[in-house]
């Protein structure tokens, strides 16, 4: 078994500048500039051989560069179930029906449908009991976070194993819009 997502990579100078905005929040757990990303599909742990199949679907893939911005930030949970802080991503069409196509690859090799609406975000601190008003103090220092245009031009499969602390990545493959 594996565990998988889709995700686009977020440049080093923009990861860098994400990392300025990562302190305030006690307990947090920072994550580190090689773990940033948007998500494009989650797939969990999946067999060795569905893994070759969804390379294969994914290879099928097709669309045009485009860009994307960081936008604002906020949090997942309310109250004592906050469990991440996060930069937003503005809406951008060409990423929606990006991860569309990876939730539609997933579906081809059997993988159960995310029922969950689609928000793209990177995850910047995975909390636990963090205090709700240390949260909405990041939250407004951070509101109108707005990143320069970043330039898409593929996107990957990730590997994620879970260590202790944090889950670390690996790239497994690659995919080239355009």
């Amino acid at each position: 078994m594996i565990r998988l997502f889709a995700a686009l990579a977020v440049p080093e100078e923009i990861g860098v500048a994400l990392q300025r905005r990562q302190d305030g929040i006690e307990g947090a757990r920072w994550r580190p500039l090689e773990a940033l990303h948007v998500t494009l599909r989650f797939y969990s742990e999946i067999r060795e051989d569905v893994a070759r199949d969804l390379d294969a679907e994914l290879s099928a893939v097709h669309g045009a560069p485009f860009e994307i911005e960081l936008a604002g930030a906020g949090a997942f949970g309310e109250g004592p179930d906050l469990n991440a802080v996060w930069a937003g991503v503005a809406e951008c069409e060409p990423l929606t029906r990006l991860a569309r196509a990876c939730e539609t690859a997933g579906r081809r090799v059997g993988l159960k449908p995310d029922k969950r609406h689609y928000r793209p975000h990177v995850t910047l601190a995975y909390l636990r009991h963090a205090d709700p008003v240390e949260v909405a103090g990041w939250i407004q220092a951070n509101n109108l976070l707005r990143s320069p245009p970043i330039r898409v031009a593929s996107f990957g499969l990730y590997s994620s194993f879970l260590g202790s602390e944090q889950a670390h990545y690996r790239l497994e493959a690659a995919y080239p819009l355009g």
